[in-house]
């Protein structure tokens, strides 16, 4: 079972004559898969990315190919015709739809896991429930089919903070954290009834607010063996000082001093292992990446929600620094081999992602505006600008997306980072181009404690 766990551990080797020699299809078309295209580019063990449908980011390092990334039987027919060695699935939607499976039946491995596996990401209550039965800390919750049920639970409950999460997929715009009531009230109103998210909102889960910092735990699993990955802190809220709505996620960096080593190893033995073993005594074995979003409460870690895919942005952050071959890693997950690889190294260096988004989101926002400056920012140092929501028209690249560009940078601490990270984003205009200004501020206090610690032993 999954009770052999790897720690990354930095200045070690992880390929060498792995004889693989793959022809490797992303499936996606935001920041993440640009980010895995670029890292699969440069693995020794893939000789050819393909990407479907891709965006202008990943027509730069892969060949953007015109497929949906929710049209199973297309992406399967490519595949095979153009004897696909690796299928990796960047987005939730396709992996809840079951298109790892459909790879599986067609005998080509896919890093993902399968469609009963995603549940964990695709109904918060399957995973709410999943972890009552494991013993993973999490909040109390209860969940509701009916409005009118839900409503009468939050007029009878006590005035204390809530969130309220719509059951389904919601593209991270789901949940709804409440000061009070009336927030509470109005958000079931715009999930049950007006249906905002659509058949997402048929159900909610309704728990109570955790208090503390999150953190992003992400770790790959074929089953039985689980390796985590580095450290990383997601910034969800709109607006700087974690103000305004929910997003996709306005940036990212990584490590997050807040997650100290022995919390990590709290982590792995609470949270993770025990996930992944009952996920196989459901018979839902997972084989992907397993995304803990977590809050540090007084209590301990807690786990906010589950993804089964990279984040996105956390993705950006984390594949800058990775210096082990991305397409053997995913490789062997998809057969089930991760037992057999050496520990993953790792750029000691943090690294911060901006995400610069159109005017207007997390709402309705606009597209078609042209973007200048991305050579310039290119020419910063240690800087990668990852498309999101890109697209072509004529020789200019214009925004497409509600989070267009992911500009993300290493430095040799937190503050060196983000300085290029921002340096960046100056260089890139156009009309209604907005960004959070403080991505990676909470890291500088966890920053500096962990400084301090040894000179206090």
């Amino acid at each position: 079972m999954a009770d052999r766990v790897r720690q990354p551990r930095r200045n070690e080797r992880f390929f060498g004559g792995s004889g693989l020699s793959m022809r490797v299809l992303v499936v996606g078309q935001g920041g993440r898969e640009h980010a895995l295209c670029w890292k699969l580019a440069q693995s020794p063990s893939v000789t050819r990315v393909f990407c479907a449908p891709g965006n202008t980011g990943t027509a730069l390092e892969a060949t953007n190919v015109d497929i949906s990334a929710t049209d199973i039987a297309g992406l399967v027919r490519f595949a095979k015709q153009e004897r696909i060695d690796l299928a990796v699935i960047g987005p939730e939607a396709p992996l809840v739809l079951g298109v790892s499976d459909a790879f599986t039946l067609e005998k080509i491995p896919v890093f993902g896991p399968s469609r009963i596996a995603s549940e964990l990401e695709g109904s918060k209550v399957f995973a709410k429930e999943l972890m009552r039965l494991a013993a993973v800390p999490t909040a109390e919750a209860k969940s509701f089919t009916d409005a009118d049920a839900a409503i009468a639970y939050v007029g009878e409950r006590e005035s204390t903070p809530l969130v309220v999460k719509a059951d389904g997929l919601a593209q991270g715009k789901g949940v709804t954290v409440c000061a009070d009531k009336a927030q509470a009230l109005e958000a079931i109103e715009r999930i049950m009834r007006a249906r905002e998210f659509g058949d997402a909102g048929k159900r909610v889960v309704i728990e109570e607010r955790l208090d503390g910092e999150e953190a992003s735990i992400l770790a790959i699993s074929d089953g039985t063996t689980i390796v985590p990955l580095e450290t990383a802190q997601d910034h969800k809220a709109a607006f700087d000082d974690d103000l305004g709505p929910n997003t996709g996620g306005m940036g990212a960096y990584s490590p997050a001093p807040l997650v100290t080593p022995t919390m990590m190893d709290q982590i792995i033995g609470q949270i993770l292992v025990p996930t992944v073993h009952a996920m196989n005594r459901q018979k839902r074995p997972f084989k992907g990446v397993l995304y803990a979003g977590l809050m540090m409460t007084h209590q301990g870690p807690k786990v906010l929600e589950f993804n089964v895919r990279f984040g996105d942005p956390e993705a950006q952050p984390l594949l800058m620094r990775l210096k082990s071959d991305l397409g053997l890693l995913l490789h062997a997950t998809a057969t089930g081999t991760l037992a057999e690889l050496p520990p993953l190294e790792w750029d000691p260096r943090p690294s911060v992602c901006v995400v610069m988004a159109a005017a207007g989101y997390p709402g309705d926002y606009q597209k078609g505006a042209t973007i200048r400056g991305l050579d310039e920012a290119a020419k910063v140092p240690d800087v990668k600008v990852f498309h999101a929501g890109t697209a072509k028209r004529g020789n200019d690249v214009v925004a497409n997306g509600g989070r267009v560009l992911g500009v993300t940078a290493v430095g040799a601490n937190i503050g060196a980072a983000k300085l290029q990270a921002y340096q960046a984003v100056k260089q890139i205009r156009w009309d209604g181009a907005w960004c959070r200004k403080d991505i990676s501020d909470k890291a500088r206090k966890h920053e500096q404690i962990a400084a301090d610690e040894p000179a206090g032993q």
